[in-house]
């Protein structure tokens, strides 16, 4: 087993400029419902470091985790997630507003993790939100959340299915469980090295 990453909630901001200086930044993205911050309390190994809701749209603002020693500058950072249709419009664009400013911005924003469900698979919502990552030159990596939820009979299927939708190959997506913690050890190691 390996030792949960050690991160402690910093803050949450509503825009790029009240957040304080840092050195490096990781971003999670993903469409509402996805499992990011499962996810976090899983990489964590606590329960209650990222807030979960049963309802989609939860995270509404730009949550930033430190990685110890507190002030080290090196943050993973939880976006609000995108797709949620009950919010108002006006809401929800509000919300897309704040992703595009950080991503675009956020001068120390090295690369994004994008969430992709591993039950229903990559949305168009996804595959737009993939478009438009390459089209501002960002880097990122994919992770299949909920691999737990698919029966072992159609495991295999649904792997090659969502590898071939998002026109990868198969060693380019980390699939994961936050709650049995299936292929969570492998990506706390990479995210220790995308900061040493």
């Amino acid at each position: 087993m390996s030792s949960p990453l050690p991160i402690n909630f910093l803050q949450s901001a509503a825009r790029l400029n009240q957040l304080p200086d840092r050195v490096l930044e990781l971003a999670f993205i993903g469409r509402s419902n996805v499992g990011k911050s499962s996810l976090i309390n899983a990489l964590a190994n606590r329960k209650k470091l990222a807030k979960i809701s049963k309802t989609p749209g939860a995270t509404q603002l730009i949550n930033v985790y430190e990685l110890n020693p507190e002030g080290s500058g090196n943050w993973l950072v939880d976006l609000p997630g995108y797709g949620y249709a009950k919010a108002p419009k006006q809401e929800m664009d509000r919300w897309r507003r704040m992703i595009e400013e950080y991503l675009i911005e956020s001068p120390s924003l090295g690369g994004v993790y994008v969430l992709i469900d591993g039950v229903v698979g990559p949305t168009a919502l996804d595959l737009q939100t993939i478009e438009w990552l390459e089209h501002i030159d960002l880097s990122y990596r994919f992770v299949a959340t909920k691999v737990d939820k698919i029966r072992p009979s159609k495991s295999q299927g649904r792997r090659k299915d969502l590898v071939n939708k998002l026109g990868v190959e198969k060693k380019d997506v980390m699939w994961v469980s936050a709650s049995t913690g299936s292929g969570i050890p492998q990506l706390r190691s990479e995210i220790l090295d995308y900061f040493a």
